[in-house]
């Protein structure tokens, strides 16, 4: 599955992520602005665009989000890179999962996730940067942190659905 991630990828990964630094407040906007316009109903998922009529410029917490994302996203290519797999601590692992489930989140949001991802960078590389290759590097990357986080999310229900 993580088998055959690429020095290259890893390194088109790395060089995009940097092209996102340079301007994450405007990214991270994008990136949520996204989310809704494929999905409007997961605003509801996002404790702080709950209490919002609309996505605030300045949201500190949308940002640092958005970042948590692109940099997991970013640091999952590496791990593929060197390990093989996406290695994330287990107690993050665990919030991630908890979190996740507790918000009501289910494997098809994995994917307007991604897409947003996608056409964040896509818009932050530019249409004469952008390849297939940059895509599927990052979409690669992302579908392996997705994984990680729907098995704990998995786990933590079947161990709630247990103890009941």
């Amino acid at each position: 599955m993580a088998a055959g991630f690429t020095d290259r990828q890893e390194a088109l990964v790395k060089e995009s992520w940097k092209v996102l630094q340079k301007d994450i407040p405007r990214y991270s906007l994008l990136f949520f602005t996204t989310i809704l316009e494929i999905a409007p109903a997961a605003k509801q998922m996002f404790s702080f665009l709950r209490e919002s009529d609309e996505i605030p410029q300045n949201n500190p917490k949308l940002k640092a989000h958005a970042v948590k994302v692109f940099k997991m996203t970013c640091e999952s290519a590496v791990q593929l890179r060197e390990k093989g797999e996406v290695v994330v601590k287990e107690t993050t692992l665990k919030y991630l999962g908890s979190v996740h489930l507790k918000n009501g989140v289910v494997d098809p949001h994995f994917q307007v996730v991604k897409e947003a991802l996608v056409r964040t960078l896509k818009e932050a590389i530019g249409d004469e940067k952008w390849s297939h290759e940059l895509e599927g590097a990052w979409s690669h990357a992302y579908d392996q942190l997705a994984a990680a986080i729907q098995l704990e999310m998995k786990q933590e229900a079947a161990a709630a659905v247990a103890a009941a």
